[in-house]
């Protein structure tokens, strides 16, 4: 499998768990952390767990290796590492405060349709 499966794969997980505001950027040429980030929100401490939990259990369902996972315990932003793809689950608070989506302006966004869809 590839990196574009596993950012399906991230994709979906956090669209199953109703992540808010779902954003992948194509990171490729920009980072040397990763391909794609994904970056979404949810309305809770909760749902922010389930979400980035979600991607993990996913990710390693399909063979995938989880690098890391930092934040879950607090909640506010969780960063699941899975390698060429990092998932980045805030809380809706810390998202608007960090603004991943300015810092990385330049970055291309994918089609989350296309993505979901392929």
């Amino acid at each position: 499998m590839d990196n574009q499966e596993l950012l399906k794969i991230a994709v979906k997980a956090a669209d199953d768990k109703r992540a808010e505001d779902i954003l992948a950027l194509d990171m490729k040429g920009i980072s040397l952390i990763a391909d794609y980030f994904v970056i979404c929100h949810g309305n809770s401490d909760k749902q922010v767990q389930a979400i980035a939990g979600e991607i993990k259990e996913k990710a390693e369902e399909n063979g995938f290796s989880v690098k890391r996972m930092e934040g879950f315990e607090e909640a506010r932003w969780v960063l699941v590492d899975l390698g060429d793809v990092v998932a980045h689950v805030f809380h809706r608070d810390e998202r608007s405060y960090y603004n991943l989506e300015r810092l990385w302006g330049d970055a291309p966004k994918v089609d989350i349709l296309s993505v979901l869809n392929s």
